[in-house]
């Protein structure tokens, strides 16, 4: 049955949201009173130390409005010029463009003045930090952009890495936090009653990322119909190749123009019924559907199936080397504006980056060379005959400055609307590349303790918004400590995207179906989801959905991941000539980087798109 919002414990006179806030500045006011007395310039005037704010974040109210309405059409006044001159100016303060303006200080010298503008109110992009002070001692968790991939670094990305002092064995020294299979209590599965018509949880689910012949007792406790159930069993008790006969080369095509669903009702046995448990699988992975794999895609994401063609799942050797910090890749940003603006946050180092209070007011100071400036929302940038104009919106209001280069550092799709004057090849490559949405949710709990008395930390949804749930806790690095055994205040983290509707068949429809989703919902819709799933997963085990909630951040993110080609979508492009190539092409005095231009949603393709774009810069 579902509940009522007074029974999940949104019925409070202030709203969550507000309670949450007033509560997280009052524990932080040490750190805003010592930015208060220290700031001058531009900003001395903020109070708010973004990482701290909670309801709604990612691209927040505010920070994409003016963007949505240029895309539509919308003209603006004309532009007031400030008197400010740059040699770069750096549209997007992710870790692209973060990553853009250190390049450029090594190629042009470390006086070159740099203009960094950032709709959002804060910096790193998706490598968004959030921060909890509710409850006890300060609790960091996961804003977008989670870990790094160091076994895939180019040469260039180790230099910068080595540079700011970050090395993956330092942080997977104390790293006892893994994502789930391997994870102290191994994956559950828990099935909701709106959907399922029990509230269950299951422990010890092993269908994903297992080796056919395990147990198949999990199977026995889903709520699903008998004929399911079997489905099920028989899939993972096949010893038939069914492929049997078929060349490599029969096989590969097979494999790479089916979708994974489909592969899996002719050749798999499965009904849709027993197939639901997979549907939203990845989407904490691609972030998309099950029907937008190919079956290739879908066996090598960890999905059931491998043995049916003759090839083994071999989970004994599987490794992901996790390498993170405790608030993701933001300390990766972190550290990249320390280093381009030291008067931010003096003696930040890697060794303690993740307690370091950054005084926001030091971004955008006329004295430092690099100035970081928020809450600015780029409406245009040309060439002229003597480098670039820029012209963005402060409060609301148009104003323009100009530069010597010009990096834009956001994402492909919004370009041509930022610089009409690039060739129409160009802007349709730009067009191609639809970001894939993305939303991560983190709920402050007061303990672990009913997720502890029920042996879970990392749960699978396939009947809600959020895929996939898992405690956020055991990474001890960069001076911040939250051990494993820890029974204090915990972030839980929510990730994955939110399901488009049936009729958007497509996968670009599909995503632009999910984002228009993601926009529309507002923060009571979030809350009141982590609210119901948490009193029905967690409620039998003494956890009060009234009280045991000690904070919500929503980090949504419309324009997700960057656009990767997939088997069933994307034609094979002849090298140089796919849509990310194409849109990342100079333009006069104007480069791109993000990792758009590499078609590749990975914090070091920003930063080798970062380097790319400054060395094409004359």
């Amino acid at each position: 049955m579902k509940k009522s919002d007074r029974s999940l414990g949104m019925h409070r006179d202030i709203t969550r949201r507000d309670f949450i806030q007033k509560t997280g500045m009052a524990a932080l006011g040490t750190a805003i009173a010592a930015n208060a007395r220290a700031g001058s310039g531009a900003g001395a005037a903020r109070e708010i130390y973004p990482p701290t704010r909670t309801g709604l974040r990612g691209s927040h109210p505010g920070s994409f409005e003016a963007a949505h309405a240029l895309r539509d059409g919308a003209r603006f006044a004309p532009a007031q010029d400030l008197e400010e001159a740059y040699d770069l100016i750096v549209v997007g303060a992710g870790i692209s463009g973060l990553a853009a303006a250190y390049y450029y200080r090594q190629h042009f010298g470390e006086q070159a003045r740099i203009l960094i503008l950032e709709n959002h109110d804060d910096f790193g992009g998706h490598a968004r930090r959030n921060e909890f002070h509710q409850g006890g001692p300060m609790r960091l968790a996961l804003g977008g952009t989670q870990n790094l991939e160091h076994w895939q670094f180019s040469s260039t990305v180790r230099a910068l890495m080595a540079d700011l002092g970050i090395e993956q064995r330092v942080l997977r020294r104390r790293l006892e936090f893994d994502y789930g299979m391997s994870a102290r209590n191994g994956p559950a599965i828990w099935f909701d009653e709106e959907t399922y018509g029990v509230n269950r949880l299951v422990t010890g689910y092993n269908l994903e990322w297992w080796e056919p012949g395990a147990s198949l007792a999990c199977i026995d406790e889903f709520p699903l119909s008998e004929v399911a159930r079997e489905q099920l069993k028989s899939l993972y008790r096949a010893r038939s190749n069914v492929l049997a006969g078929k060349s490599e080369a029969e096989v590969e095509a097979l494999l790479t123009s089916i979708s994974y669903p489909d592969f899996m009702r002719f050749y798999g046995g499965l009904g849709d019924e027993a197939l639901q448990i997979f549907q939203t699988s990845q989407h904490a992975s691609w972030a998309v559907e099950l029907h937008a794999l190919s079956a290739e895609e879908g066996f090598y994401s960890g999905l059931p199936g491998l043995h049916l063609v003759g090839w083994e799942d071999d989970i004994e050797s599987f490794d992901y080397p996790v390498a993170m910090f405790p608030d993701g890749n933001a300390s990766v940003a972190r550290l990249l504006v320390h280093r381009l603006i030291p008067a931010v946050a003096p003696g930040t180092d890697v060794n303690n980056v993740a307690m370091a209070k950054f005084d926001y007011s030091m971004l955008d100071t006329e004295s430092s060379p690099v100035r970081l400036r928020l809450d600015a929302t780029v409406v245009n940038a040309e060439n002229t005959g003597s480098g670039v104009r820029v012209t963005y919106l402060s409060r609301g209001v148009p104003v323009r400055v100009s530069a010597r280069h010009c990096v834009m550092a956001c994402y492909h799709s919004m370009l041509p609307y930022l610089c009409p004057t690039l060739p129409d090849a160009q802007r349709e490559a730009q067009r191609y590349q639809v970001k894939i949405p993305l939303v991560h949710t983190n709920v402050l709990l007061r303990s672990s303790g009913a997720m502890d008395r029920l042996g879970i930390d990392s749960v699978r949804c396939p009947g809600r918004m959020h895929r996939a749930m898992c405690l956020f806790k055991g990474i001890s690095t960069g001076g911040y400590e939250h051990r494993m055994g820890d029974t204090g205040p915990v972030p839980l983290g929510f990730w994955g995207t939110l399901s488009p509707p049936p009729e958007a068949r497509t996968l670009k429809e599909q995503l632009r179906a999910s984002r228009e989703k993601m926009l529309t919902l507002v923060f009571e819709d979030y809350e009141r989801e982590v609210r119901t799933v948490l009193d029905g997963m967690l409620g039998p085990a003494g956890f009060d959905v009234h009280n045991d909630i000690l904070a919500i951040t929503v980090n949504r993110w419309p324009h997700g991941y960057a656009y990767e080609y997939m088997q069933l979508w994307d034609e094979k492009f002849p090298d140089g000539q796919a849509p990310h190539q194409l849109a990342s092409r100079p333009h006069g005095q104007i480069v791109f980087a993000n990792s758009d231009a590499g078609a590749s949603a990975y914090t070091h393709t920003a930063i080798d798109e970062a380097y790319r774009a400054v060395s094409e810069l004359g």
